[in-house]
């Protein structure tokens, strides 16, 4: 499968003018708990020509496209978006230069990109972004008592999260079990997260799923913390500068690919 996603990814290039800067895996194979019959969601960050840029109208900065049956999903933005994103702290963006499933690159670009962009990180956009999920994720589990084990796994991941930025000094990991494993929970909730993994790994995603009174209770326990410290949260202080020259740079690298 990968050999065909880069197959389409060159494509893509060759028939919308485009150099792909960066194209990785996120969604569940990303983070680690991927399904039997999991799709692939591919983000890729792209370049277009110098001209481009050097116009008054409104031009369409993203690409979605959808193959194989809607199993692989590629979608992604334009440069200029992303950094734009990624200055305001856009969760997305933070967790797609993190993956280590890489289809495509530019390996200067993701290297730089990635020196500058942890001042940017704002721990209350963060938190409104995986606390919001987690809020609206735990009222779908308390709806019913047979849930998708799918649904399951990204609210106890949102809420995780929002432990994590309450914790640390540091971007979330985009990997679930680096996470988990670096917070202070106790072995019994990370042995049961994990077995909940394994049985994850052998199932569909229309796999349906009930019980876990001890991860729901620990998923409400971080979503109340942290509906009580969000706006205590700071925001970032990222070097805009920094970001321009990174902008500049590449859309010059690339006007005659």
């Amino acid at each position: 499968m990968k050999e065909n996603i880069k197959q389409y990814l060159f494509q893509i290039e060759k028939e919308r003018n485009i150099k792909i800067l960066w194209a990785c895996e996120t969604g569940s194979r990303a983070w680690g708990f991927p399904s039997t019959d999991s799709d692939y969601d591919v983000r890729i960050i792209y370049t277009h020509k110098t001209d481009w840029y050097l116009s008054l109208n409104n031009k369409k900065d993203s690409i979605d496209i959808m193959l194989e049956n809607n199993n692989i999903d590629i979608s992604g933005w334009e440069l200029k978006k992303s950094l734009n994103l990624l200055k305001k702290s856009n969760a997305a963006m933070f967790e797609r230069i993190q993956s280590t499933i890489v289809y495509d690159e530019d390996a200067g670009f993701i290297l730089e990109l990635g020196a500058i962009a942890k001042p940017f990180y704002s721990k209350i956009a963060t938190m409104h972004h995986y606390l919001s999920m987690a809020k609206k994720g735990i009222e779908d589990l308390e709806s019913k008592e047979d849930f998708k084990l799918k649904k399951f796994f990204y609210t106890l991941r949102a809420a995780s999260v929002c432990r994590w930025i309450l914790e640390k000094d540091e971007v979330p990991p985009i990997e679930f079990s680096k996470v988990y494993n670096n917070l202070q929970l106790s072995q019994k909730i990370i042995n049961r997260i994990e077995e909940l993994t394994a049985i994850k790994s052998k199932v569909k995603e229309t796999y349906f799923h009930n019980g876990e009174a001890a991860l729901v209770d620990f998923i409400k326990g971080c979503i109340a913390e942290s509906e009580a410290q969000k706006n205590t949260l700071p925001t970032s202080k990222g070097d805009m500068d920094a970001l321009n020259n990174l902008f500049r740079k590449y859309i010059y690298k690339y006007n005659d690919y």
